[in-house]
């Protein structure tokens, strides 16, 4: 399979390229800095790298990009320091995923592309009936006033929940939701839920971020595993932090 990765140098996307490649799949990889993905990653001749953004990049260059795509993965976030915080691109990652989904439908593939977005726990799935505690409705309407990425990531989720939808021909979605990150070396047991079990400020669970990008490589790769979560919102824990009613090793 060939996968257009969103974020390859960063924290989690670093995890996810490793995977990809060592399963023995092409990586396309569009980043600021291509001396940073070698860092992540050394000279691979899986691994193809854009340097730049999507946002600056034109149309023509990425539909060109996704041609031969059969999965885009975005592990895409704001810098944490007061120009990624307050400075633009505000929408980086909502505005990401329409212009990579616009180009996905421009080149009118025979088949519809995978779209799997990295989000966190404190993203409610609006086509659920999911129960909000009161804590965290007052927590995050302040966060959609002080912090503009977490309006940014909402907003992410929002358009393919609501502009790509379930029945779209040309791409499929899937937003996954981790509770509180936390770095591992290794990959563990995981969680999944269709909904959080736990309320994400006042009593977060944890996700190693290795385990978020293995989950994300392993929806792309496992059809059965797709069928099951295209178009919803899974919930990720590490194992050993909770009692399973529906678990995935």
């Amino acid at each position: 399979m060939t996968i257009l990765v969103l974020g390859a140098t960063g924290a989690t996307g670093k995890h996810l390229t490793r995977y990809l490649l060592a399963n023995g799949h092409a990586v396309k990889a569009i980043v600021r800095s291509a001396d940073r993905l070698k860092a992540v990653v050394s000279d691979h001749p899986n691994l193809d790298v854009t340097e730049g953004t999507v946002l600056n990049q034109s149309d023509k260059t990425l539909q060109e990009t996704v041609q031969g795509c059969d999965a885009v993965a975005s592990c895409l976030g704001h810098n944490i320091s007061f120009k990624g915080i307050f400075g633009a691109p505000r929408r980086l990652v909502r505005d990401t995923a329409e212009r990579i989904c616009a180009a996905i439908k421009a080149n009118q593939l025979a088949a519809p592309v995978k779209y799997v977005l990295m989000k966190t726990t404190g993203n409610t799935n609006r086509d659920l009936n999911e129960i909000v505690p009161t804590s965290q409705r007052i927590v995050t309407s302040l966060l959609r006033v002080v912090l503009p990425p977490h309006v940014d990531n909402e907003q992410a989720a929002d358009y393919l929940r609501v502009n790509i939808d379930q029945e779209n021909a040309s791409v499929e979605w899937c937003c996954v939701r981790p509770d509180g990150l936390i770095d591992q070396d290794e990959p563990t047991p995981l969680d999944i839920h269709p909904s959080p079990i736990r309320n994400p400020i006042f009593d977060a669970g944890k996700t190693s971020r290795i385990n978020v990008a293995h989950f994300m490589g392993r929806l792309i790769e496992d059809e059965a595993l797709w069928k099951e979560w295209k178009g919803r919102m899974p919930v990720i824990y590490n194992r050993a932090l909770q009692n399973l009613n529906r678990t995935e090793s």
